[in-house]
This record gives structure tokens, sequence and C-alpha cells, in this order.
């Protein structure tokens, strides 16, 4: 009798280490970009190839002026992949090849302003905004519940938004808990999320995290982890002030000189290709944080479906498909 409660007691151990293992698993995810086709298992395997767990499905709304409180989503002008039938597809390949998902919903302003910006100037236009918002966010809120997603993000970058309508904020995720009973994030800019006043009622600390870490042309593994300190003590102590896990919604360098000087920049005119200094940037990165107790993990900006016609060692964009930075990719998300 002893013998089989030994025996039984040893299962339940090695049961519990199993979900010890299983809970701190890394979320070693990549943003997946909206297309204009539908997904299938073929535009899913080289993401299970990088070795990720976790991929970002990324729906749009847009605001037609930035001062016209209104968000347009969900309609036949959009591409497939930012639609709600899209979103739906993309979520199920994805599950079916064993990638877990986060349902991030975006806007995009008309010229590409930054969201961050999203500012009304009367209470009328912030009520109709606040409205139009709810609307949107509580439509993919609902889906993700329908598809099973294992996170909802529910805004990318509103800081003003977010600020100015504080009380707003706290009813709106009051509501989103109604309808979807997964983890929840938001994703703040890098230089938002201290800011940013309700992560006591969310699971996760959202960054999109484009820390300024390195001014060098080519950007060395040993200067960006160095870059990474001062960043890695600020947002560890602010993680363990909030008792939460910070999840990186976004991380990227693009593939350019100065790489590391002011990562968040998207500007066209920085066309000098710098593949090393995207490789050593991203190497530096994850030396520097991503074996942290306080990093649930993060999602690569940016992936994109169709893969072996996207990136390539002319391209100097965030994307690192088939690019040195992939292989780096690939060796950290396998050891994590």
């Amino acid at each position: 009798m002893k013998k089989y409660a030994g025996l039984l007691l040893l299962m339940i151990f090695l049961q519990a280490c199993s979900a010890q293992i299983a809970k701190d698993k890394k979320i070693n995810g990549v943003s997946f970009v909206a297309n204009r086709s539908p997904v299938d298992s073929s535009h899913v395997k080289p993401v299970q190839d990088l070795n990720a767990n976790y991929a970002a499905v990324m729906p749009f709304g847009f605001v037609p002026e930035m001062d016209k409180p209104q968000i347009v989503y969900n309609t036949d002008r959009q591409w497939y992949g930012e639609t709600r039938e899209g979103g739906r597809n993309y979520v199920t390949q994805l599950h079916k090849g064993g990638i877990e998902v986060m349902m991030k919903p975006q806007i995009w302003i008309r010229h590409g302003e930054f969201t961050g910006y999203l500012k009304m100037e009367t209470e009328e236009e912030w009520i109709d905004l606040e409205n139009s918002y709810r609307d949107f966010i509580l439509d993919y809120a609902t889906l993700a519940q329908e598809e099973n997603t294992a996170i909802f993000c529910i805004g990318t970058e509103l800081e003003q938004f977010v600020v100015n309508r504080p009380d707003y904020w706290t009813k709106l995720i009051a509501e989103i808990k109604a309808v979807y009973k997964g983890k929840l994030t938001y994703a703040a800019n890098w230089d938002e999320y201290k800011r940013t006043p309700f992560w006591g009622a969310l699971d996760y600390i959202g960054i999109d995290a484009y820390f300024p870490v390195c001014e060098d042309q080519t950007p060395s593994v040993e200067c960006t982890i160095a870059g990474w300190e001062k960043w890695k003590d600020e947002v560890s102590a602010f993680a363990k002030a909030e008792n939460k896990k910070v999840i990186f919604t976004e991380f990227g360098y693009r593939s350019v000189d100065f790489a590391g000087k002011e990562p968040w920049k998207a500007d066209r005119s920085m066309n000098a290709v710098n593949l090393e200094a995207q490789a050593n940037a991203l190497t530096g990165l994850f030396q520097s944080v991503w074996q942290e107790e306080w990093l649930a993990g993060g999602f690569i900006w940016k992936w994109f479906i169709q893969h072996d016609k996207v990136g390539g060692v002319e391209n100097h964009q965030f994307t690192p498909q088939n690019k040195p930075a992939e292989d780096v990719i690939r060796t950290f998300y396998k050891s994590n």
C-alpha cells in the first residue's frame, strides 16, 4: 500500500512540475501582419519553423481624420486580414498549427499619424470617440472569446486617449471582461507605460519595447546589452510594484544603420541596409532580458504571411524574415 501511495505522490509531484514548466514557458511570439488573402497551413509553417508558440492577430479600424471621432472597421474596402472574418480565419489556422494567439485590434489614423496623439477637443467629440471605440473593441473581444484566444489586447499606443479619459477605460475593461474570459493586456508605448493607470485591472503589463539602446551605426551585442541595463531595471521595478508580468507586445529593430538609436522610427528616408545591426540588436535584447523572471515574453515586429516573398538581404524594414535576424530569433526561441 505504501508503495502505491509513494507512486501516487510522485505522479502528483511530476504533474505539478509539468504544470509549472508550462505556466512559465515564454511567449515566443510574432506579430502576424494582416494580408489581402486568407491563410492556410502553408502560411503557418514558417511561424512553426521559427520555434514561435504565439502570434498576435491584428484586425484594424480606421480613423479618417485626427479630429473626426469615428472608427471605421470591418468594411469591404479593407484587406481581408483586417476584418472580422479575416481575424477568425487567421486565429483558426494558427490554432490548427499549435500556435496560441493574442488578439490585438489596432487603429490606423489617416496619413499614418501617431495614435498616441489621438485627442478630442470637445466633450461631445470625446463621447463619440468612446462609443465608436467601444463598439470596435467589444466586437473583437467577442470574436476572441468565440475563438478562444489566450490573450486579448484592449488597445495599442493610445496615450492621450488613456490619460484624458481614465474613467472610460475603467468601465470599458469591465465591459470587455463581461464578454471575454481570457487574459488581458494593453500595448503601451515604451515611454507611456508608467502613465497608464489601469494595469491593476489587467493580467499583463504590455509594452511596445522600442527603447533606445545604442547610438552606434552598427550596434554591437555588447553595446545593446549595456543600453538595456537602465530600461531593464526600470521595467523590473515597475512590474514588481504592480505585481504583474510584462509582455513586450511589440519588439524589434529595423535592418538599418543606427538600428538601436531610435528603434521606433519607420522613416522611409532611413534606407541604408544594415543586416548586422538588426541581428546584433536582437541578440543583445535576448541576452539581456529574455530570461528575466518579470518578462512573460513578446511578439517580434513584424511577420508577413507570404514568407518567401518578403524581407531578404536588401530589405531595410522591421521584418526579420529571410535575414540573419531570423536565425537569431529561431535560436533564442528554441532555447526558451
